[in-house]
């Protein structure tokens, strides 16, 4: 089961409703690949994602998004959160705190780049983190920051009726404090959490996403607003990002890891491309 947060934060503990989960099929048959697109398969010589024309009035190539899908409107956008909306590292800025923000960095890389299990990398990034005081946890995430760019771009989906979500391995209260800082909110939040005890940290991690995967979540989510999968946008960079990558209708890369990259439709390096993408294949306007 998924709990999915809704579009009143802060607190966020007071407003999840559980969605319940069903099975359902891979749609291959919408991940097909069109002319001069750059796909899952890649394009050589080319920027992944993007398309080069020339321009008579400028001296750099003109940077053209092409549409990977136009045959159905797409209704819901589902973002990663740790290196996709933000550029923070919640589990490092927590390891900071009690000095070993370096094993934590370390364990991250190898799950990002699917060398262990993403559930077994947070379990010992959780455990690293184990007699932390909550006032250290609180000021950890306080520090997390949403990249350039992420919250006008939730902003204008929003604005254009477009379902919003965060699906992430992160953790709610990082989330929530990113968010209300820039001022913004989304649609759905489905995260982890870490259990205090006595005002510490426990050392352990609860959540749906731990043993969960994004493609459920993405699956339930999509179900809840009476979407069908390919009708969805999922935009990531890490291995546990891939389920979800691999059935939504668009898959945008950002700025993916090595095993990720070959199964994104698109790949971008900033807010602004992942704008451009949504405009190319009218989820925005």
């Amino acid at each position: 089961m998924f709990w999915f947060t809704h579009r009143h934060l802060p607190p966020v503990d007071d407003s999840r409703r559980p969605v319940t989960l069903l099975e359902y099929s891979p749609l291959d048959s919408y991940h097909s690949p069109a002319v001069a697109v750059v796909g899952r398969s890649g394009l050589k010589g080319h920027r992944r994602g993007v398309g080069s024309v020339p321009c008579e009035t400028c001296r750099e190539p003109e940077l053209v998004y092409p549409a990977v899908h136009n045959r159905r409107a797409m209704t819901v956008v589902a973002f990663d959160f740790d290196g996709t909306l933000s550029d923070s590292e919640m589990t490092v800025l927590l390891g900071e705190r009690c000095s070993v923000a370096d094993e934590m960095a370390a364990i991250t890389e190898r799950a990002m780049n699917d060398e262990i299990g993403y559930a077994e990398s947070l379990r010992e990034r959780a455990a690293l983190l184990e007699g932390l005081p909550e006032s250290d946890a609180t000021a950890a995430y306080e520090q997390v920051e949403l990249r350039p760019g992420a919250a006008d771009l939730i902003e204008t989906l929003n604005e254009a009726g477009i379902t919003t979500a965060i699906l992430t391995g992160g953790f709610e209260r990082g989330v929530a404090a990113a968010l209300e800082r820039e001022g913004v909110a989304v649609d759905h939040i489905v995260s982890n959490r870490l259990p205090l005890a006595d005002g510490e940290l426990t050392g352990e991690v609860n959540g749906s996403l731990i043993e969960g995967t994004k493609d459920d979540a993405l699956e339930s989510l999509a179900d809840d607003v009476g979407a069908e999968l390919e009708d969805t946008v999922a935009i990531g960079d890490g291995a546990n990002d891939l389920p979800m990558l691999e059935v939504a209708g668009l898959a945008i890369g950002f700025e993916p890891k090595p095993a990720v990259e070959p199964h994104c439709d698109v790949v971008v390096s900033s807010m602004a491309e992942a704008r451009e993408v949504l405009e190319s294949n009218a989820v925005l306007e």
